[in-house]
């Protein structure tokens, strides 16, 4: 690792094991390995950086996360256009809602988890 480069980011979540298989399909084919599993969370590495989910406790659970909130507005993960290609098709074929589809973004696709925090797949 190098200073100043991201050692993780950890993600409070509504329902783990929703959470775990929708992120963990798309970690996966972003090349993160499996790293860490808890009864209260779960975690993938890639190059040092690893993002983890955490089960919110249900006292902190309402109201629920929106990104328009001060808070995190969004992940973006680079890809080459090939695998964006990929990852749109596959994501449509999921079921999984592309954001601003209308706009026709060629170089990007944007999209929601299990809690609605959205996700970025930018063409690098």
């Amino acid at each position: 690792m190098k200073d100043g480069q991201i050692h993780h980011v950890e993600l409070y979540i509504s329902n783990l094991a929703a959470s775990a298989e929708f992120w963990g399909w798309l970690l996966a084919k972003l090349g993160y390995e499996e790293f860490q599993a808890w009864p209260d969370g779960k975690s993938w590495i890639m190059d040092g950086t690893y993002i983890t989910l955490v089960q919110v406790e249900k006292e902190y659970g309402e109201p629920p996360y929106h990104r328009k909130h001060v808070g995190l507005n969004h992940l973006a993960f680079a890809v080459s256009a090939e695998k964006l290609s990929q990852l749109r098709g596959e994501l449509q074929a999921k079921g999984v809602g592309i954001l601003y589809e209308a706009e026709n973004f060629a170089d990007k696709v944007f999209f929601e988890d299990t809690d609605r925090i959205k996700i970025e797949l930018a063409n690098y």
